[in-house]
């Protein structure tokens, strides 16, 4: 059996209502004439009173003028109820519709959205209330989607391309070597290192990916203590050969810095940081680690950037300008990954540019209140 329509349900509950109404309205007025024809005042005994058209002894007019005018006010209810109840039917209708129509416009909205077509909007601009407020909210649901959407084609598009490159350079050494037909043992040992190189870097796209994935992911961590003065010293001492090698000068300061978080996150913000800060750096060039309770921060050297572009370098696969003598170039989900696993923190991340070239990040998370 299908199941009314809600306008229809609403307009039955609401001529249902009239009705009952009407009905008790009609029951009270008729206790009401009843009531008010039994105070008639009483007449001389074997008076012969006229009620209407029918003649009636004086002792019975009280119950005459009752009964006279409790029919005849059921006459008119008999006539009104169905009118009232007509009226009652079709005004609800009308009425329910026009609430409604707002309704119908979303459900309209929603069958037409799709993954291309995420640019519709509601824009109901004469509504009030609770269905203004719905509408706001559809729209804003709607705003959100098309950005995540927006968001996820991008980095679809940017991954497929970040992957296209190392295996172009597998592609195209294979191919040299193999047309070579005079290649050498050294010449095989060169293409060796070349490929080498590239699916290193292929594996560590896929590993950032699937890193920045699974922490985009994240729901309620299982926080424990962690000191980020521990997890910045142990990222200095990972970039250390890499630093050394590019003679930069690394400066760390700071005392105890104990946060609540997940220990291999937090270590990952360091060293993805760090990692950074090295790479993107210039021969020569210096690192500032500093730490303060429930913050991290890391300054280096390296090439100006814009500060309008600032907040772009933590988009997936952003990058900053490259200095002329940078030597070594990321895949360019270090800082995604230290945002996402910040606000997988319910943290704060920041970065601004140091003049003359360079930046700093600064990483703020909930201070540990948890005893050594």
């Amino acid at each position: 059996m299908r199941r009314l329509s809600l306008r229809w349900q609403l307009t039955l509950l609401g001529t249902a209502l009239v009705a009952l109404v009407s009905a008790l309205l009609l029951w009270l007025g008729w206790l009401l004439v009843g009531g008010v024809a039994g105070a008639v005042p009483g007449l001389p005994p074997g008076t012969m009173v006229q009620v209407g058209e029918v003649r009636v002894p004086a002792s019975q007019v009280t119950a005459a003028v009752r009964d006279a005018a409790r029919a005849e006010l059921l006459r008119a209810g008999a006539l009104a109820f169905p009118l009232v109840v007509l009226a009652a039917g079709l005004v609800s209708w009308v009425l329910v519709g026009r609430v409604l129509a707002p309704l119908h416009s979303v459900t309209a909205t929603a069958r037409r959205l799709s993954a291309e077509s995420l640019d519709q909007r509601l824009d109901l601009r004469g509504a009030r209330g609770e269905l203004a407020e719905l509408a706001s909210v559809f729209d804003g649901m709607l705003d959100r989607l098309e950005g995540a959407f927006a968001q996820q084609r991008r980095f679809v598009a940017n991954a497929s391309h970040e992957l296209r490159t190392p295996l172009a350079v597998l592609r195209t050494e294979v191919d040299v070597t193999l047309a070579d037909p005079t290649a050498d043992v050294e010449e095989l040992r060169r293409m060796g290192v070349v490929v080498r190189d590239a699916t290193r870097r292929a594996d560590d796209l896929v590993g950032g990916l699937l890193l920045l994935a699974r922490t985009e992911s994240l729901g309620e961590l299982a926080a424990t203590r962690v000191d980020l003065r521990d997890a910045a010293a142990h990222a200095v001492r990972t970039t250390a050969a890499e630093a050394a090698g590019r003679g930069l000068r690394v400066r760390v300061t700071g005392g105890p810095a104990p946060v609540s978080g997940d220990p291999v996150l937090v270590e990952r913000i360091a060293g993805n940081l760090l990692e950074n800060a090295v790479r993107h750096n210039v021969d020569g060039g210096w690192i500032e680690v500093s730490t303060a309770p429930g913050e991290l921060r890391v300054s280096s050297s390296g090439a100006e950037i814009d500060p309008v572009q600032v907040e772009q370098l933590f988009e997936p696969f952003r990058r900053g300008p490259v200095a002329r003598t940078a030597t070594a170039q990321g895949s360019g989900l270090g800082l995604s990954i230290v945002r996402a696993i910040v606000h997988a923190h319910q943290g704060e991340v920041r970065a601004s540019p140091v003049p003359g070239g360079g930046l700093t990040v600064e990483v703020r998370l909930p201070l540990c209140t948890m005893e050594p």
